[in-house]
């Protein structure tokens, strides 16, 4: 008898948790309905709330319905962001863009100084077989592994893959099939990027056994080049800050400070020397930022100009790829493999690129963020008061400008929230976001699990107060070629990223704590050239991009 009663208890238990599981996901009250205005802001009389409660169950079926379907990684919305405003004319293309190869590099002394060396440096030494793809790599590999636990910024140390391109580089480059200013130079990429036969994490700790068979077309135009790939680097817990689940990736000019996020991994690595190049991703600043943190070069194309396929998608519309390099030539030779149309990416343009090194700088028209650059009181604010100085010097007049005024800035943070909220949906709804490391309020869990109250109404208001800023942007750029801003500390960061301009962060000297300072260079649409031309030219007048943290 007792053990009859137990069982009927457990039992009417079971039924209560079911009934309970049921209610929870399929029914609510017109209270729960009338408690939700508040949450976004609206007030309907009850004969509206009586009327408007039955409309809102089939819209919950529908919901119901459409998670019946599971949808691939690859698949984007059907409406498409189009970052080109009215009264736009596409910049010429230089095509058929060659690289200067250097012919007088040799191995320096100490051996270690080679993992600073550029890209053309590198290119010299293997095309004139000093040294060899697989020595090289083998260089490479050895520094990944040495301070790996100290920097904590790869995921995956490929050497298996690497040795075996290394070694096809070296029986191409011997046998007279040269491929490019790449061929046999190693490099690393963002944990975002699907390679087959290792895992692909995003930095998360619900996705770190994550295996993907395809391969990403940046990976894949890059193995095409010849280049290496040496390992998958740091991405911060799907795509946010610099803490993955496996700790935190640091900055090699200060350990104690984290690298910056997103792309953490690939500037701690590039910035140590780990990889001579890297591959970033950014949404809201991840190339920019850790570029600035970590003393490097970073450049992050116009919306659409590099593919994605088989990269992780934060935002849809707002997601780029780009280089990261020890300075602007080395991103402009990267960024002229990488780009280009793709059938696997409908947001992908048919451009050529190109850069006329050979243009006088004095052609370029010029402006700059004044009042933001004034009101700077940091050393930062001071480095990058020098470095106008600097380009006064070489010919560079610039005009003063002010970003667009009367825009709802504030309000755009939730195309991005509603955007990884709609690719996250099943991570959320399973509970498996509840074991990502970081759960605070600030973290890429709770900005995933507040998505799910983003009105559908407010995100569509949000794009079309983008397609004002972009009409903005768009009569503050018409009139020149490259803008000066700082990296931080004003909208240009927000805006530029809602708009899909071209940025290249400048590395523009250290403050008192020995840390890297930067600026950014805006360009047009597709114009990328303009950019990177007063980026190498600047660079080539200072040495910021030559510094290299120390004890690396």
């Amino acid at each position: 008898m007792p053990v009859k009663l137990k069982i009927n208890h457990f039992v009417c238990l079971v039924g209560s948790i079911f009934l309970i599981s049921c209610a929870t996901k399929q029914e609510f009250t017109k209270r729960d309905v009338k408690k939700s205005e508040r949450l976004i802001g609206i007030h309907f009389q009850k004969e509206a709330l009586d009327t408007l409660y039955p409309y809102l169950q089939r819209n919950r079926e529908g919901f119901d319905s459409l998670r019946k379907y599971p949808l691939e990684n690859d698949v984007f919305p059907a409406v498409r962001f189009d970052p080109i405003p009215f009264g736009f004319e596409m910049p010429e293309q230089l095509e058929n863009q060659t690289w200067e190869i250097p012919d007088n590099v040799e191995i320096p002394e100490p051996y270690d100084a080679l993992a600073f060396y550029t890209i053309p440096q590198l290119a010299s030494l293997l095309k004139k077989q000093k040294i060899t793809s697989t020595e090289l790599t083998q260089f490479f590999l050895a520094r990944l592994k040495k301070y790996q636990p100290m920097l904590q910024c790869s995921i995956s140390i490929t050497d298996s893959l690497a040795l075996a391109q290394a070694k096809r580089a070296d029986d191409e480059i011997q046998n007279g099939k040269y491929r490019g200013i790449l061929h046999g130079i190693p490099y690393g990429t963002k944990d975002l990027m699907s390679v087959p036969g290792y895992t692909t994490t995003w930095g998360a700790a619900p996705y770190k056994n994550q295996m993907l068979d395809e391969t990403a077309t940046v990976v894949k135009k890059l193995e095409e080049a010849g280049a290496i790939l040496v390992a998958k680097l740091v991405s911060g817990a799907l795509a946010r800050g610099d803490v993955w689940f496996g700790g935190k990736t640091k900055n090699p000019w200060d350990t104690k400070q984290g690298a910056s996020g997103s792309s953490a991994g690939s500037g701690s690595a590039t910035s140590a020397g780990l990889v001579p190049f890297a591959l970033g991703t950014e949404t809201l600043g991840s190339i920019t930022s850790p570029s600035t943190r970590n003393g490097i070069t970073g450049l992050r194309p116009t919306y659409g100009r590099v593919s994605r396929y088989g990269v992780m998608s934060l935002s849809w519309s707002m997601d780029k790829v780009g280089p990261m390099g020890r300075n602007a030539e080395d991103c402009a030779i990267v960024f002229s493999v990488i780009q280009g149309k793709d059938e696997n990416d409908l947001t992908t343009v048919n451009l050529p690129f190109g850069v006329d090194w050979k243009k006088d700088i004095a052609e370029l028209k010029v402006a700059y963020l004044k009042k933001d650059i004034e009101k700077d009181t940091t050393e930062s604010g001071d480095n990058l008061r020098n470095a106008l100085k600097t380009l006064e010097e070489m010919g560079i007049h610039p005009t003063a400008v002010e970003m667009p005024e009367d825009i709802p800035y504030r309000g755009f943070d939730i195309i991005l929230r509603a955007e990884a909220g709609a690719f996250f949906d099943e991570l959320v709804r399973s509970g498996e976001v509840d074991i990502m490391v970081e759960q605070d309020q600030r973290s890429r869990a709770n900005s995933l699990r507040q998505s799910r109250f983003i009105p559908a109404v407010e995100y569509l208001q949000a794009n079309r107060q983008r397609q004002v800023l972009i009409q903005k942007m768009q009569d503050l750029m018409k009139d020149y070629d490259v803008l000066i801003s700082p990296t931080f500390g004003n909208n240009q960061l927000m805006a530029t990223n809602l708009t899909g301009h071209p940025v290249i962060a400048v590395p523009t000297g250290l403050d008192e704590e020995i840390h890297p300072t930067s600026m950014t260079f805006v360009g047009n649409l597709y114009d990328e050239a303009s950019i990177l031309l007063l980026a190498k030219a600047f660079q080539e007048k200072t040495e910021f991009d030559e510094m290299h943290p120390p004890g690396f």
